[in-house]
């Protein structure tokens, strides 16, 4: 009796968030990229709080490998960290929205 032990590869992140600086009312987009498709959990956080895909938050996912968050229409109290989990993979990077000022 022979028996195969097949041990799953853990899932590793290509590429990082990037830190990503906006004006007041633009869209900010992260992008991560896992090594391979199929990663469970995954979760999108700003500043602690779990985000979820509503008319201003676009999560999406393409390939099973690449994961997208849009903030659409940012304030400056959006400002904060972005942090992408799936299971035990975590990337965090920092959005920045700055005001617009209008000098006289």
């Amino acid at each position: 009796l022979l028996l195969l032990c097949y041990t799953e590869e853990e899932a590793v992140i290509v590429t990082d968030l990037k830190n990503t600086d906006v004006f007041v009312g633009e869209s900010a987009t992260f992008t991560c990229e896992v090594s391979q498709p199929g990663v469970k959990n995954v979760q999108w956080w700003l500043d602690g709080s779990p985000l979820h895909n509503n008319f201003v938050t676009e999560i999406s996912e393409q390939d099973g490998t690449v994961h997208t968050l849009t903030l659409k229409d940012v304030a400056c109290h959006d400002s904060g960290t972005v942090t992408f989990r799936a299971g035990s993979l975590i990337s965090s990077a920092k959005l920045l929205v700055k005001g617009i000022f209008l000098l006289a």
